[in-house]
This record gives structure tokens, sequence and C-alpha cells, in this order.
């Protein structure tokens, strides 16, 4: 039985449980019961979301290579998962799990188990020979929920934190580094951290791999309160920015029915509840915190120990088996201690990092018990409490109420480290002095009920100033949040046709400021003038901003090539990694700077006029034609003729990394990525229904009506209406 035109019905434990599509291919799913709704749910995964719910399995595993085909690109990323080990304490988080929600995630299991049973794989699995998967468990749904917290996420920390080493390594000055990294107060020890040796990157065939698993990038979320409004409640926007260059969608929109209460909003295929979305009563959007879960230490290793003051202390080993399908299984030994997961082999002397993440261990489970008891949450306050539950992940939480309540919350763990330590540097694992106490207050966390301002936005911005704990320590520009609050300010009467024109916004505050100090250093030329006059807007046939960009890379090659770091280091910062997309707020910072130590006693204007002139000669094309990105399907992309409708595109990208419509494209590895709205959802809290849109479409089957059943909406700015 598999879900078409017709409704379906299952028996659940409570009665039937109706699943149906509405007119636009959504399954609506009606149950007596929360546990029902979720066995429903899971049903539906398996019906429309199989190959991306296992083929996510098979890589947080650790088996592809012995699922899949023998690949040296999948036994690279076998063996990352395997030395993460997400899930080290799994019985653990099964008796952390609330009655409530071992019985939803539990049904939700049983629902998917049902679908496989009657159905078996689908034909992409059958084609690599991947015949008979297990069935899925609620262990396969925790792992997702603590992966969810650390892929594009948390790693992204680690691996600037690990840029700062090299850039220490290569003699750049302290007096550099403190302007580079505002919230950096420790004390640089050059020579210790000059000894450390970097273990390699994962390979970019690797990487191409770890980017099909769900990865939270950016985002943006805000909500009113009623008094700013037309309808006189609050209205709440979200719009997460993940990977948007493949199919299906990361997420799967649903509609939920219960007696009493109906549930709209976006799930994650492999895991129960909604992650975005509303009830009869509240509603909820996430962004990412840029919460800093990280640790790096440095330990002096040899003969497979490390030093202590009071000795050499051996590290506890686990043992490894990759099995490769028709070849011979690797075997990779991994060696952890008290500060984490070592980068290297303490058998070889040297100085290695260790990776300690907060969320490693002994969490988990928050966030399923706070997510099932979201479903019939009813109000702000209540929900902020849930959400500071929430260890493993850390985002920013924008509510709002039918009461009239609007609030923020973040969630997420992180250490609580001694006073001067900042928690970007690596320090020596065996100075006592560096070594964190515990966890943070959740109570401590940034949070905000009912501002007198009747707003709230956030963008990936610093948000420590609401909170005791200060999580942050990197984050991405203000650019985002500010011009949100900017047009929230400057309107009156909001409504939902309001909200829709700030999704697709395309000013830039990043260019506006900057532009200030270009602007009077523009030359008297066809480009120069071009870009004088450019409305600081990311259209797709902008010339101006294809200039601006132009511009702005050529002053950055300039003060951080030729005066910082070397050109050979920018341009792999810029064609393999994501670093610069993360955090180039903290490059406009110095540029901003008019006697910043990086200009080396040059003037800024000079150093300026340098990178515009390289920057001015190009030829002006607009903005969107070398912008174009194709959705790859999420197994088969780029390696099935075009004919077939596997993969979908080419599409112009608009906007930039500082628009509300943030449209990055970048490489990591070598890979063409990008971060640009995945899903788009607002809804005003006088009604009992959202407005929303999605780039793909509800199915992950190339030959459904509904593969890419929305992304025309999504392009062109058109919402559908659930209730």
């Amino acid at each position: 039985m598999k879900l078409k035109t017709t409704p379906v019905v299952l028996h659940g434990n409570d009665g039937d449980i109706r699943i149906l599509r509405n007119e636009h291919g959504i399954p609506d799913i009606t149950a007596a019961t929360t546990a029902d709704l979720m066995r429903g749910l899971g049903w539906v995964h398996a019906n429309d979301r199989q190959l991306q719910t296992l083929l996510t399995r098979i890589l947080l595993q650790g088996r592809a290579a012995e699922l899949l085909k023998a690949d040296e690109a999948l036994v690279a990323i076998d063996t990352y998962m395997r030395r993460m080990n997400f899930l080290p304490d799994p019985q653990a988080q099964l008796d952390r799990l609330e009655p409530a929600t071992l019985l939803a995630v539990n049904a939700y299991v049983g629902g998917f188990n049902d679908w496989m049973q009657d159905n078996g794989p689908v034909f992409e699995f059958k084609l690599a020979g991947y015949r008979h998967p297990e069935p899925y468990r609620v262990t396969d749904c925790l792992r997702l929920g603590k992966v969810f917290g650390f892929l594009g996420l948390a790693d992204i920390q680690a691996n600037m934190e690990k840029f700062l080493v090299q850039l220490i390594q290569k003699g750049v000055p302290e007096e550099k580094l403190s302007e580079l990294f505002p919230y950096l107060t420790d004390p640089v020890d050059a020579d210790l951290i000059g000894r450390i040796r970097l273990s390699p990157p994962l390979v970019p065939a690797a990487i191409e791999w770890l980017n099909r698993l769900p990865r939270f990038n950016a985002s943006n979320n805000w909500a009113v309160s009623g008094r700013h409004t037309r309808s006189g409640f609050p209205i709440l926007c979200g719009d997460p920015h993940l990977e948007v260059n493949r199919l299906p969608n990361v997420w799967q929109e649903v509609v939920l029915r219960l007696p009493g209460n109906t549930l709209m909003g976006v799930s994650i295929p492999g895991v129960p509840g909604l992650i975005i979305g509303r009830n009869r009563y509240l509603a909820w959007s996430a962004t990412y915190a840029y919460m800093d879960m990280l640790d790096y230490r440095i330990e002096r290793c040899r003969d497979g120990s490390y030093y202590r003051r009071d000795g050499w202390k051996p590290f506890a080993v686990r043992d490894e088996e990759i099995k490769v399908k028709n070849r011979p299984s690797v075997r990779i030994r991994v060696y952890e201690n008290e500060n984490g997961l070592l980068e290297g082999d303490p058998h070889a002397e040297g100085h290695y990092l260790a990776l300690g993440w907060s969320g490693a261990s002994g969490c988990g489970a928050g966030i399923f018990n706070t997510m099932v008891r979201m479903l019939d949450t009813r109000n702000v306050e209540t929900a902020m409490a849930l959400f500071r539950q929430v260890e493993a992940v850390a985002m920013n939480w924008v509510l709002a109420d039918t009461r009239g309540n609007i609030g923020y919350q973040m969630s997420g763990r992180h250490f609580q480290r001694p006073e001067g330590v900042s928690g970007l540097l690596p320090h020596a694992g065996w100075d006592e002095r560096f070594d964190h106490k515990g966890f943070n207050d959740p109570a401590a966390l940034p949070h905000v009920l009912n501002p007198p301002e009747g707003l709230i936005a956030t963008a990936n911005q610093d948000l420590n100033y609401l909170g005791r704990s200060n999580p942050i320590n990197l984050c991405m520009g203000p650019y985002r949040a500010d011009r949100i609050v900017q047009l929230l300010e400057s309107g009156s009467d909001l409504d939902v046709a309001y909200m829709k024109d700030m999704h697709y916004d395309l000013y830039s505050l990043q260019a506006e400021r900057l532009m200030k100090i270009i602007g009077p250093l523009l030359p008297d030329t066809d480009n120069g003038r071009t870009l004088k006059v450019w409305d600081l807007r990311y259209h797709a046939d902008s010339t101006g901003a294809m200039l601006f960009e132009s511009v702005y890379r050529g002053i950055i090659d300039v003060v951080f090539g030729d005066h910082g770091f070397g050109r050979d280091v920018l341009d792999h910062v810029f064609s393999e990694t994501s670093l610069f997309n993360d955090y180039y707020a903290n490059l406009d910072r110095i540029l901003e700077n008019e006697s910043s130590a990086w200009f080396q006693g040059h003037s800024r204007d000079a150093l300026f006029a340098l990178g515009i002139d390289a920057g001015l000669d190009v030829k002006p094309v607009p903005y969107g034609r070398s912008r174009t990105v194709t959705l790859a399907h999420l197994l088969f992309g780029g390696q099935l003729p075009k004919f077939l409708g596997f993969d979908y595109g080419p599409l112009a990208l608009p906007g930039c990394r500082a628009t509300i419509t943030q449209g990055q494209i970048f490489k990591n590895a070598g890979r063409l990525t990008t971060f640009s709205p995945t899903y788009r959802f607002i809804t005003d809290l006088s009604t009992d229904e959202i407005h929303s849109n999605l780039a793909g479409g509800p199915s992950d089957r190339r030959f459904s009506k509904w593969y890419v059943s929305d992304l025309k909406n999504w392009y062109e700015g058109n919402y559908k209406v659930l209730k």
C-alpha cells in the first residue's frame, strides 16, 4: 500500500490513522493520539522520503562502503563517522526519553517499518545492490538528532579554530589576530601552537558525501507582537538556510491533525515531530545559534600515551572495523581521553589536537522530549522552558502564541570555561588551569520574553547580550538581522503580504556600509560610474552587484592576502572552505577600521584603491549570469543524462551573504554548494493557517508529480496556504 491519489487508512493503537495528499501533494495525517500521529508520520517518511532517510542512516552508521559500493570516498566518510561515534551512549539516551516520547518514537519507527515491510526498498537502492534494509530503530532517530546539532553547526566552529592555529603557525602577529577575532582573550603561546601537527582534512570526494546529510548553516526568523500588526495578533516568520542545490529538499512539509488541534510545518525525514511550524495555539521557528560547543586541547603524545604532570597516561582505545563491499575490511584505531577525540597517531611522538564537543555524550534525548511535547504546547513561556532542555542542538528559537506573546530562547550546551579562556584557542591538555568546569546553566542562555520594542529577529548574529553565559565567540555579521529590524520598524499595520516581501528582500546593509568608504574612491570610468549608482540590491540582472562583489574580493585580496596571510591561503579559504561565507563580518570589521594593524602602516584608502582597480578590471555582466546552480539528486546527482529529470536547473540564485534572501554560492573542498532559504514560513496567529514555499516538493521519487512541485513557488515568490 502506497500513498497515491486516494486516502490511505492505517490501523493505529488508538483508532484509525487517515493519510491523504492535499492539493499541494503535502501529506495530511489525522489520528486520535500523538503516538498514532507519529506512526502515520513514520509511514509517510518511508513512502515519500525513504531514499533520504535510509541513505542518511547508512552514512551516519559508517556503513556506506559496506552497503553501497567499494569506494575510497565512502571508506573515508565511514572512517569519519566511526571516529566521531555520534551516539556513544544509546541506552542512556533511551532511558532519558519520557514515557510519552518513547511511545511516540516507537510508533514512528513502527510506521516506517510497516511501509518497508509492505513495499520494500526503492529502485535506486536496488540498483546499488542494497536490497534488504534493516528495520529502522529508535537509535537511528537518536543518532540523526545528534548529528543535526554537529554537521554544518559545531564543525564550522572547529574549522575556524583550526584556521586560527594555522594563522599563528604562519606567524600572523597577535595584534592582527585580536582584531580578526575580537572574542580572543587568551594569551597566545605561539611556540606551543607552532608544534601542533594538524590532521589532514577529509578528501573532497568524502565531503561530497558528507554534504548529503542535513546540515543547518544559517537562517532568519522573526516575530512581531500584535501591536504592530493589522490583525492585532503576533506574526512569526522563518526561512532556514541550508544547502539548496539538492533534491529532495532537506525538509518534508506535513499537516498533522489531532482532535482539537492541527499542526503544520516541516519535519526532518528520519525523526518524529516538527522542527519548524505551529499548532493551533503556538508557532516556532529555528536558526543556528553559532554557539561554541567545542574545545580543542593540545596533547603531547608518545608511545600511545599522553603527558600529564604526574606521568604518561594511556589513551582509551576503540577499534573499529569498516566493512567494504566485495573487498577486505579496513580497521582503524581511535584514541580518546578526558579532553576528547585525538586527531592524530599517539604512537608518532608529537603534539596533536584533541577535540571535545559539549554534545558528545550524556545528551541527545532532550530534543525528542521537547519536540514531542511541543505538539501540544500552548504558550511561549512553556515552550521556552522546553527548548532550554535541548542540549545537543544549538538553535535560536523564536516563538509566538495566540495569547499575544512573543519570545526567543537559545538551546544547546557549552563548556563553562575558566575566566580569560575564550574557547577559540587550543591550550595544553596537561595544564589544569584551562580545564572546563562542566556545562552552562540553561537558564543563563540568551532569551527574552515580550521585549518592550515588540519584535524579535535572529539571523545568526551575536546575541550574547540577551544572556549571562556568553556562548558565542564567532558568528555571522549583523546585516541580515539589522535589515529585518529596519523593515519591521519602518512598516505599519504589518501583515502577511509585507512579510512575503521581506522574505525576498535583496537590499544589502553590508554593501551600504562599505560603499560609504568605496564610493568616494571609485574612478570616473564606465565600471566605476556603474558601481557608484548601484541601488545596493542583489537582483540577478544587476551589473552593480557583480562589480561590487569583484571590488570587495579585490580589496580582501590586497588587505588580507598581500598584507596578511598570503594570497595562497586566501585562495584556499575561498575555494576549499566555507570559512569566509560564515565569518566574513570579521574581515569587514577590519576594513571599516581606518587604523587597522592589517594595513601595516599604509593608508586604508591607498590599499582600497589597489583593490578597487583590480576589482573593476573586469567585463561587467549581470550578477545572476555566473551564479547559477543545479539542484542535484541526492544519490545520482550529475551522473545521469539531464533529460531523465533527476537533476533540475540551472537556476540563477539571487541575493548574497548579507541579504535577507541569503544567496551564497561557494566551493567547499572544490564542490559547489550553497546557503539559501530552503523553506519559507509565515503565520499570523489570528488564523489557523500558514503561508509557505519549499525548494523542491514533498517526494524524493523522481517520477512522482510531487518531486519538484513547489519549486516554482519558491523561486518566483508565490506562497501556498495550509490550514
